[in-house]
């Protein structure tokens, strides 16, 4: 009862123009954020407004001459088949309105597509189920993933309700970072399969299309944090590629900047220095949760008939350098890690796959080993 009546007292106010009817749920678009999403939404709203005296003009004269016409009150039919003057005027009215809402509408699709005199470019790329970053005029790059806390609620048998965590679905492990009040061009195309990256507070999506770019741009005048979410069925993870979109004002934005650059500095670093298997094996259970268990299922039993088990896989039990080669170069639906994960990142899983999941082999590998096998193979190690 009380959902319907705040359905009721949002349509009135729609209707009065005194709001856009949303209360626990949306019955209207968004503004957003941007200048684009505001035209679009104002568009939307003008053709509406058309729409509706179009109907009540049309319906209005239809329920007038039914009822004021009708047979019990001795009116007759009038028996007529052709009117040049009605059909001229029925002809170039509608023509008229639709050149009226033509004339708009190509304005805002022409501003959609207009990616001229950016100031700056990125890179996205689809992955199945993921996101890649890359800033073009600086050389950040970056994937970026469902948070751990949503991953591990996800889970079957997890224990875990999904209202106890904050954005449930819509958070990220690394969120796309953009300085506000700069007009961005945005890159799109995917690894695998069809994706499409949608924010709708920046008032459109993208297809990422596999072999195809597609372009994109935004300005977005407010700092905030603007979540969104993949909108192509993209697979069996379709669900759990969110997107995030953090923007900052310039002089937080530049600090962030030499602060993902110190750190590309610190994980180097960090891959040369000698890990214990202990370290190797702590660090490699969170990278396999976040990259792993949604094909590999957190225990490792993996998914029958199409996402092999890690307990007791002979990949994972028998030479590892086959094992790291796998994973460097993929495999049919397993994609090429070698690109995605550091070398630090990369050991690890690899070491914790060999000594978690019920296996127990005993070994481990270094992360400036895998560095320089990620040096050695082509596209690989640009996960700073």
């Amino acid at each position: 009862m009380k959902k319907t009546k705040q359905l009721f007292a949002g349509l009135i106010l729609m209707a009065l123009g005194l709001g856009t009817a949303q209360a626990e749920y949306t019955l209207n678009l968004m503004k957003g954020a941007t200048k684009v999403s505001h035209d679009i939404y104002d568009l939307h709203m003008l053709i509406l407004w058309i729409c509706v005296f179009i109907g009540i003009g049309v319906f209005g004269t239809m329920f007038y001459s039914i009822y004021h016409h009708r047979k019990s009150r001795g009116h007759k039919a009038a028996q007529f088949h052709e009117n040049t003057t009605v059909e001229i005027i029925w002809t170039i009215i509608p023509t008229l309105i639709l050149i009226g809402m033509a004339i708009p509408a190509t304005k805002a699709m022409m501003e959609l597509d207009d990616v001229q005199e950016s100031e700056m470019s990125i890179k996205v790329t689809g992955h199945q189920w993921k996101w890649e970053y890359e800033y073009l005029d600086n050389g950040i790059h970056f994937f970026s993933s469902l948070d751990e806390a949503s991953n591990k609620a996800r889970q079957v048998g997890s224990g875990i309700d999904p209202f106890t965590v904050e954005n449930y679905l819509l958070e990220v492990d690394k969120p796309l970072v953009i300085p506000t009040k700069k007009k961005i061009r945005f890159v799109f195309t995917a690894k695998d399969v069809i994706h499409s990256w949608w924010v709708p507070d920046l008032g459109w999506k993208k297809d990422a299309n596999p072999g195809f770019i597609n372009e994109s741009w935004t300005s977005v005048d407010v700092p905030g944090t603007y979540r969104g979410q993949c909108t192509e069925l993209c697979g069996k993870d379709h669900g759990f590629m969110p997107i995030v979109v953090i923007a900052m004002n310039e002089p937080e934005y530049n600090a962030w900047v030499e602060k993902q650059k110190s750190a590309v500095a610190a994980e180097a670093g960090s891959a040369s220095k000698q890990w214990a298997k202990e370290e190797l094996i702590a660090k490699g259970k969170s990278v396999y949760e976040t990259n792993c268990s949604s094909c590999h299922m957190a225990d490792g039993a993996g998914l029958a008939g199409t996402f092999p088990a890690i307990k007791a896989s002979k990949v994972v039990t028998g030479d590892i350098n086959a094992q790291v080669k796998l994973m460097l170069d993929g495999k049919g639906m397993m994609p090429a890690f070698g690109k995605m994960l550091s070398p630090v990142d990369f050991a690890a899983v690899v070491t914790f796959t060999r000594n978690g999941l019920g296996n127990a082999v005993g070994d481990s590998i270094q992360p400036s080993a895998v560095q320089a096998l990620q040096s050695a193979t082509p596209g690989a190690g640009k996960n700073e």
